[in-house]
């Protein structure tokens, strides 16, 4: 038996759905499947028989031309006015806006048109809709999923909207914080400091210092806006160190007002590194753009170490955090799921890792060791410690799970919040409340420590208890285990190093585990794979 090509095949299958599309002046009945296939016909096919999106909206119009029909003009122009605000999005220019003008201007060609306005859409649509990566790849711990509107979809509503440009333009993140990000990048406003200054050396210097870096020191922050005149400008005196801490607040970096490295590094780099830090929030914006950003809902910015309830878009509860340390498989990862219960009195699962590299050792040289810790089996039966030889297992091998039941001092504290996943990452409280007054706060195995995780539980009960507080108080009460149902509100677990308030103030935060470098390359990498000569230059380009 002879296979079809998978090309053939796909392209057949567009023919087969083109032959039995209602055609749209039918107003009833069934028609007759169309078997009269043209030159053209059989091009248009080809052209889009490797986009399953294009294949699935040319195959169930009847191969009809959209952009090349007489009626097309305003959906040319559309087309051609909003990706060529490419840069507008921080998105490099690749989506042949030049030619697709030559085109529309000479309307010679039909199917090469509507060829390359087909592509042309179904690029755009999609790295303005979604994002020009895939986030999964970019870092294994960046598990996000894109939510991505099917292109047929996608195009329908462009074809049958009264304003095409209009509805072109709303196939990109619609957020305040979105705008914000746009009218930055626009402006090039943050600390634009000119490359053709000389550099200040490697050192650390501080109040008090005299040096002629200083003098160097000055110059590169005055041309970001926080000048410090003095008569002696070899001195790193008082006000250099106040226009220092400001910049330093400005730019996300400890407010410590000694020029180290990391200050001099961002301070040396430029306009560049301010305008890559919003080009990565842009895309990261563009990730979440599938999700419904004004419903209700829990946002946790790793990076911030702050937990967040949002409803229509407004912060209405607000938590110090505590994410994973900086280490391997400790790293709290990036993600978003849907919150189902809170937990009020909650035994911890000792994670298996932990388990084995902390405990077991220990329970080698010692079985009564950890005693506060349960020995659990297969059956979820507590063993008897004096019955168990230890050292006959390895980290492979062991059998067993240890469990902490609920008590004061449970590492969980007295509830935890649930949105189950495959990384058996959850929000919880913590007897070590010490550590919320730390300014850099990962600390944890990778889930998220609460610091008002009672309140965060009446906020999240709403909707589901007539009386949250009482709710929670009776189950707290009761001491033992309860799982109290809340009305699924979506958590998003997110990474912005750059981000903005409420009240349109842009805030840059510390990449805590150097994920933003990983983004960069990545976006450098499909730009120039698209044909672009590097995305910022592309993208600033005015």
């Amino acid at each position: 038996m002879m296979l079809c090509p998978p090309f053939l095949c796909r392209m057949g299958a567009i023919l087969l759905a083109a032959a039995v599309a209602l055609p749209a002046a039918a107003a009833a009945g069934a028609p007759a499947p169309r078997l009269d296939f043209g030159a053209a016909d059989w091009a248009l096919a080809r052209g889009v028989a490797d986009d399953p999106g294009l294949a699935a909206w040319y195959g169930g119009t009847g191969l009809q031309p959209v952009f090349a029909a007489p009626e097309g003009a305003p959906l040319r122009a559309a087309l051609i006015a909003e990706a060529g605000r490419a840069a507008a999005h921080g998105l490099p220019d690749v989506y042949g806006v030049e030619r697709l003008r030559r085109l529309d201007a000479a309307m010679q060609a039909p199917v090469e048109t509507e060829l390359a306005f087909a592509r042309s859409f179904a690029r755009w649509a999609h790295d303005v809709g979604g994002g020009i990566l895939e986030p999964r790849r970019v870092h294994p711990e960046i598990r996000r999923e894109v939510p991505r509107t099917p292109l047929d979809q996608l195009l329908r509503r462009f074809v049958q909207a009264d304003d095409p440009e209009a509805a072109l333009a709303s196939v990109a993140p619609q957020t305040p914080e979105y705008r914000v990000l746009q009218a930055a990048l626009a402006a090039r406003t943050g600390p634009a400091i000119d490359p053709g200054l000389p550099q200040v050396p490697a050192g650390a210097w501080r109040e008090s210092a005299r040096d002629p870096a200083v003098v160097l020191l000055r110059a590169r922050l005055a041309a970001a806006g926080f000048a410090a005149d003095s008569a002696d400008p070899e001195l790193f005196d008082a006000d250099l160190a106040r226009q220092l801490r400001a910049y330093q607040a400005r730019v996300g970096l400890a407010p410590d007002g000694v020029a180290g490295p990391r200050t001099l590094d961002r301070l040396n780099g430029g306009r560049d590194a301010d305008s890559r830090d919003l080009l990565i929030a842009l895309e990261r914006m563009r990730w979440m753009n599938g999700h419904d950003l004004n419903a209700r809902m829990i946002w946790v910015n790793l990076p911030e170490f702050n937990v967040r309830v949002k409803d229509g878009g407004r912060t209405i509860y607000e938590s110090r955090a505590v994410i994973g340390k900086d280490r391997d498989d400790w790293r709290t990862p990036e993600f978003s799921d849907v919150m189902q219960n809170v937990v009020v009195n909650p035994s911890w699962n000792v994670p298996r890792n932990m388990a084995i590299r902390d405990y077991l050792p220990r329970l080698q040289q010692n079985r009564f060791a950890a005693g506060h810790l349960d020995v659990v089996d297969s059956r979820g039966r507590v063993v008897d410690r004096a019955s168990v030889d230890f050292s006959r297992y390895t980290a492979k091998s062991f059998p067993y799970r240890l469990r902490q039941k609920p008590s004061a001092d449970n590492a969980l504290g007295e509830v935890k919040f649930i949105f189950p996943n495959s990384m058996n990452i959850y929000l919880h409280d913590t007897p070590t409340k010490g550590l919320f007054s730390e300014s850099v706060r990962a600390f944890s195995n990778g889930c998220i420590r609460v610091q008002k995780p009672v309140e965060l539980a009446h906020v999240l009960l709403e909707g589901a208890s007539a009386d949250p507080a009482a709710t929670y108080a009776r189950a707290r009460q009761s001491g033992t285990e309860r799982f109290l149902k809340v009305t699924g509100q979506p958590v998003h677990l997110v990474y912005f190093t750059t981000t903005v308030d409420e009240d349109g103030t842009i805030r840059h935060f510390r990449d805590i585990y150097d994920r933003d470098p990983a983004v960069w390359r990545a976006l450098q990498q499909a730009a120039a794979e698209a044909g672009a000569t590097g995305l910022e230059t592309a993208a600033l380009a005015q």
